[in-house]
């Protein structure tokens, strides 16, 4: 693994308003070019026959949202969970030929793939490397399905690819309805409404687009979700899905209430350590991968209720998990899920 000397910048494209302030710290970029797999299988118990099969074509994420569960792999790198999550950026240039050659192999045992599972594929440095879109031309090569799950604009710049693929659909992340709700959980993501305009623009195209409100804050967010629904609606969207906010290490939950600390009240902070402490059995950490994403007291139940009420209202296909649709450009294939 190699440090770039003199990385492409990544914020020279886009205002700030498109894809977030940049991180106030040093962006240092590694390439790496060692690893033999991009296609990384997972265990999942909502998915059928209980994995996924995601595609990573970067390590470490500029969005720097303080809740995120993939920080911990950072830390097999030997660096931390907190801002080197942020600041030490490593990619993968040989991602699509990696790819190419592993489907070569599979591709008549690949149920799908999901773009991505340890980080954004549509990083503000995805706009030099254009990995994810080199990846998604190998699926459509190939007629893989794929699922997209991203908090950036930047994925209406491959709308040409996504239309050529034979089943996709495209999530936005969008766990807060304004900006300044935003701010203290996912300082350097784009702002809610940018991300609601691509969802239109990809909708208006054909592409079968989907929001998840995750994660849900217990003391937090909750209010939210009724609006994030309509807007969704609005803007074209077909699915949706929540989950709770789930922390899995010490590191990460040391480093999210380091963060809310700094950005939030006192009082805020301690409504949403205690409303946790009573959907974790007295912890921020579930204690099983059943507890993952849900809690166990009636006001986790009516956060629950308020989401299926709202998205039946509007005519939400619900589901706990993204799913790939046919895109109408391509015949209608039955489904694989």
């Amino acid at each position: 693994m190699r440090q770039v000397t003199n990385p492409p910048y990544p914020y020279d494209r886009y205002s700030a308003e498109y894809v977030g302030e940049p991180p106030p710290t040093k962006l240092e970029v590694f390439e790496e070019t060692s690893t033999k797999k991009i296609i990384t299988k997972a265990f999942a118990s909502d998915w059928e026959g209980g994995f996924r099969y995601t595609v990573n074509c970067y390590r470490g994420c500029v969005h720097g949202c303080t809740y995120c569960f993939a920080r911990q792999y950072h830390e097999y790198l030997g660096y931390g969970a907190g801002t080197d999550f942020e600041t030490k950026i490593v990619v993968k240039p040989n991602a699509p030929r990696l790819l190419r050659e592993e489907l070569k192999r599979t591709r008549d045992r690949m149920p799908h793939l999901d773009f991505s599972f340890a980080t954004d594929p549509y990083l503000p440095l995805e706009a030099e490397y254009k990995l994810t879109r080199q990846c998604l031309e190998v699926c459509a090569e190939f007629r893989v399905p794929v699922a997209i799950i991203t908090k950036s604009p930047l994925v209406t710049r491959d709308l040409d690819v996504l239309k050529r693929l034979s089943k996709v659909s495209v999530f936005f992340s969008l766990p807060f309805l304004t900006k300044e709700r935003s701010n203290p959980f996912e300082p350097y993501t784009p702002v809610p409404e940018a991300r609601f305009r691509a969802m239109k623009t990809l909708s208006d195209a054909g592409i079968a687009t989907g929001i998840g409100i995750a994660p849900v804050i217990p003391g937090y967010n909750e209010s939210d979700i009724p609006g994030l629904l309509e807007r969704a609606k609005e803007c074209g969207a077909r699915r949706a899905f929540m989950s709770m906010l789930h922390i899995d290490t010490d590191s990460i939950e040391q480093f999210f209430v380091q963060k809310m600390n700094e950005r939030l009240p006192e009082t805020r902070v301690r409504k949403i350590i205690n409303t946790m402490h009573r959907e974790r059995g007295g912890s921020l950490r579930h204690r099983s991968f059943a507890e993952r994403s849900i809690g166990r007291t009636e006001q986790w139940d009516v956060t629950v209720k308020l989401f299926e009420f709202h998205a039946k209202r509007l005519g939400f296909k619900q589901h706990e998990r993204p799913v790939v649709e046919d895109t109408p450009a391509e015949p209608a294939q039955q489904s694989l899920f």
